[in-house]
């Protein structure tokens, strides 16, 4: 368990984990351990085999570029978290027969690249929810919404909205000023994730094959989209800095002049021409005519597996996200000048509002003009699901969609699913009438209309008659080119290669629904592509401290100098201090880890 909790220190430094959190690890390594011997393996060449054979797609490719690493990083003594000395006597006494020192690495490589992978999983969810600490149940949860690892361990326990209900942010009453500034600064992580995706992922391989796509091409499709994310940094920057600043006798954190200044220096006009680029035809028209070439094609799907789709389905709607969260700034800036108890705050944001007028009126009219209105239930698209402002919202929703029909077995649809996304009509092949279909997260049902609902003095209310069910972790979307027989339609393929086969009565329609299900397939997939980026980003410019000579703050944390209590503050995770040098305790005092106002009050005390 040290050797996990080193781990899982290496991926979230700034989280701890729970003894249950470490163990329920312990067990799903072992779990993978049974899978690896079952072949018995004596040679690198055997495990690699049997990890291609068992793991799923993309994660086979990363843990074995992590073993050979970790081979490799032997011959310069760069020794691994888990203990090799300690488990290659034990590997002898499980198998049987002994193996070789270097086999054994690459074993313990491959367990601890997963490790890491759930707990990076794990803690990516407890950040979301504003916790501090990883527990079994956040793993479960989190490991839930990963259909990559779900497969891997063939996990048949599906957690549900209902089982993660704990406390939730003013859900029984309105939104305080500081609710709102909270949940903003987690809606600006999360937006420069979605843009991070966007420029780093999708972008970067438009970039990378110029013999492919002209810069014209990636300038139609990406827009300014450079800009809009060089802005979101900034705005992040100065409401993270505004609430680290907040006066003792100040009634909240004070923004408006975050939005006032940028507002004023016109900042926001990047999105008027992104609005303007990617709602145009001619966008659609030129992604259409790129998707619709052999060799485009053929480059996307030979850098992953299902990316060809994501390019095709998810990257248009997540070039709408930056439009959706323009119009969600005009929305914030009337709340908080709704809700800000400071009169000058109020003026900020008055100033705001009115230095934004002619930006809400052009990104307005560019939207309503070439976007339909929204049907009911069609989602606006986010690739990462928001925080639902009320779980329970969330589940009554569910249960009104079970309620309402006939025939429903098993489960219900708040224990085994956490969102619901879309509903609509589709044509099922080999159905006479056509199917009202609802999907979830981790279900798609596909209804017939109830007749006999609908006839007078019918006893049964419910609206639907269930026909079928399909648990989407259990199931590939495979997209079908339009053919004399099918027209807009999409298969759900099952493990046991059995095929059904939807059609959508619109190219329009039809998209839709592969945005959400290719969303909801690879999601975990373009996660791990971005965290790979990110973390290759991350470590070709390592922070570098001074020598302690020259900086007294850079001595490392030792028993000479700091001693930290046994337990944790409750609320925020963060450890407390016994006894220290005065060095150490002004480091800790500034401990940019910790900053907040919270964390300065405890020590003041």
């Amino acid at each position: 368990s040290l050797s996990l909790f080193q781990v899982q220190l290496q991926v979230h430094p700034n989280l701890s984990a729970t003894e249950g959190a470490l163990q329920h690890i312990e067990e799903l390594i072992l779990q993978l351990l049974n899978m690896l011997f079952v072949a018995q393996p004596r040679s690198v060449q055997d495990v690699e085999e049997r990890v291609q054979k068992t793991f799923p797609h993309p994660i086979d490719k990363w843990a074995i570029a992590d073993a050979q690493s970790a081979i490799e990083k032997r011959k310069r003594r760069n020794p691994l978290l888990l203990p090799v000395d300690k488990i290659h006597p034990l590997l002898k006494e499980v198998l049987g027969y002994k193996i070789d020192y270097h086999v054994c690495l690459y074993i313990v490589a491959v367990l601890e690249y997963i490790s890491a992978d759930i707990l990076k999983l794990a803690g990516n969810y407890v950040g979301n929810i504003r916790h501090y600490e990883i527990s079994q149940q956040d793993i479960k949860v989190s490991m839930c919404a990963d259909k990559v690892l779900m497969d891997m361990f063939d996990q048949d326990e599906d957690i549900g909205l209902v089982s993660q209900c704990t406390e939730e942010p003013s859900s029984s009453g309105e939104l305080t000023y500081d609710d709102l500034v909270r949940l903003e600064i987690a809606e600006e992580r999360q937006y420069l994730r979605e843009l991070d995706l966007i420029i780093k992922v999708f972008r970067h391989h438009f970039l990378f094959n110029n013999k492919i796509f002209t810069p014209q091409d990636v300038e139609v499709i990406f827009s300014n989209i450079l800009d809009i994310h060089e802005l979101t940094v900034k705005l992040l920057g100065l409401i993270e800095d505004a609430v680290e600043m907040t006066a003792d006798g100040s009634p909240h954190p004070l923004v408006g002049s975050c939005f006032e200044d940028l507002a004023e220096e016109q900042a926001f006009d990047p999105y008027e021409t992104l609005s303007q680029d990617i709602l145009s035809r001619q966008f659609h028209e030129h992604f259409s005519s790129l998707m619709a070439r052999p060799t485009v094609g053929l480059y996307f799907q030979s850098i992953a597996e299902g990316f060809k789709e994501a390019v095709q389905y998810v990257l248009p709607q997540l070039m709408m996200v930056p439009v959706y969260h323009c119009l969600h700034y005009f929305e914030l800036l009337q709340q908080l000048q709704e809700h800000s108890e400071e009169q000058d705050d109020r003026e900020c944001l008055k100033q705001a509002i009115t230095a934004l007028l002619n930006l809400q009126c052009s990104v307005e009219r560019i939207y309503t003009k070439h976007l339909p209105r929204r049907k009911p239930g069609e989602p606006m698209y986010r690739l990462y699901s928001r925080q639902v402002r009320s779980k329970q919202l969330a589940i009554k929703r569910m249960n009104e969609i079970q309620k309402s029909i006939d025939g429903w077995e098993g489960k219900d649809i708040g224990q085994c699913c956490s969102e619901f996304i879309l509903e609509g009509a589709l044509l099922r092949a080999g159905a006479k009438h056509e199917r009202h279909n609802f999907l979830f997260d981790g279900l798609m049902i596909s209804c017939k209309a109830n007749q006999s609902s609908r006839l007078p003095g019918s006893g049964s209310g419910a609206e639907f008659r269930l026909k079928e069910k399909f648990v989407l972790r259990k199931v590939r979307i495979v997209d079908r080119e339009d053919s004399a027989e099918f027209k807009h339609a999409f298969e759900l393929v099952g493990k046991d290669e059995n095929c059904v086969v939807f059609c959508a009565r619109s190219a329009e329609e039809k998209g839709s629904w592969m945005a959400a299900l290719v969303t909801l397939q690879y999601r975990s997939t373009l996660d791990r592509m971005l965290d790979t980026v990110l973390q290759h980003e991350e470590q070709a410019q390592p922070l570098r401290l001074p020598s302690p000579e020259l900086y007294r703050f850079a001595v490392h944390d030792s028993e000479e100098n700091i001693v930290f209590e046994d337990r944790v503050q409750s609320k925020t995770g963060i450890p407390i201090i016994k006894a220290g040098t005065v060095a150490k305790l002004i480091e800790r005092l500034t401990y940019h880890m910790y900053a907040g106002n919270i964390w300065c009050g405890h020590q003041l005390h």
